[in-house]
């Protein structure tokens, strides 16, 4: 596509700009954009990350700067199987962007439509965030999960939504290689066919003598509150990690990231 083939936005009243400006800067917009959702995904990180996942973007959209450097690739629909390609003036992306008008790789974003299938996978290894409220923290182990062999994330009404910006950008493509269901209740974890593993500070069996099933679900809770009582009835195991430098507690990412190694070294990819 040449770059005279793409629309162009010149107006800041135009529609879509305004529907791109919610999708980048609203948390929950992608939950009222249709049926399953749209999702703002910005920078050639992220974008490249979804591309090789096989996830093929609805929209396409570059600054009129940033043609040069992604327009051949990214502009091209036979490549990213995008259903247009929009172009902006730069202030106009700048309007939108939630990345600094420096960095290597503004003046890309792709929307997504999100999949429609939002049922629990019963089998799958599984990573379950109780009322986990930090959109950094949420990320992070979104990619800690992905990269140990978790396949699926479910998050319980109180979480950080899922899709945000800046889930999205913490997550650093992890989203697209995850089976992501939100909103859900306690009572809807009833779905899943392998035990919890529920995460403590204060109370348990440690963490590197305990004998860790696969697959299983491990469950991470508020960053305060911890896990809530409902999910302690059910938990299989108990696990506490060892902290011999005496802290009180860790933070929930890197809890999660130890506790998904140590479970990683059970499933039959690393045995």
């Amino acid at each position: 596509m040449s770059q005279s083939q793409a629309q162009h936005i010149s107006s800041r009243d135009n529609p879509l700009l305004k529907e791109l400006r919610r999708l980048a800067q609203d948390n929950t917009a992608y939950r009222k954009s249709g049926a399953a959702g749209r999702v703002w995904v910005e920078g050639d990180h992220l974008a490249r990350a979804a591309l090789l996942r096989g996830w093929r973007p609805a929209l396409v959209v570059l600054a009129e700067s940033a043609w040069p450097r992604w327009g051949g690739e990214f502009g091209d629909a036979s490549r990213t199987g995008a259903e247009r390609t929009v172009l902006l003036s730069d202030p106009l992306f700048a309007g939108i962007s939630a990345l600094e008008s420096i960095a290597p790789e503004s003046g890309l974003g792709l929307v997504f439509d999100l999949p429609a299938e939002t049922a629990i996978q019963p089998e799958l290894p599984t990573v379950i965030l109780d009322r986990v409220q930090d959109a950094g923290n949420v990320g992070s182990i979104l990619r800690s999960t992905a990269a140990f062999g978790c396949k699926q994330v479910l998050a319980l009404k109180g979480t950080a939504a899922l899709w945000s910006p800046k889930v999205l950008r913490s997550g650093m493509g992890a989203h697209f290689g995850l089976h992501l269901v939100e909103g859900l209740a306690v009572d809807d974890l009833t779905a899943l066919q392998v035990p919890l593993l529920v995460t403590s500070s204060h109370e348990g069996e440690l963490l590197h003598r305990a004998r860790l099933p696969w697959p299983c679900a491990w469950v991470l809770g508020h960053e305060g509150q911890g896990v809530g009582e409902p999910l302690m009835a059910r938990a299989a195991l108990k696990l506490r990690v060892a902290q011999p430098g005496g802290e009180e507690s860790l933070n929930v990412a890197a809890a999660a990231a130890i506790c998904l190694h140590a479970s990683a070294l059970s499933s039959p990819e690393l045995s």
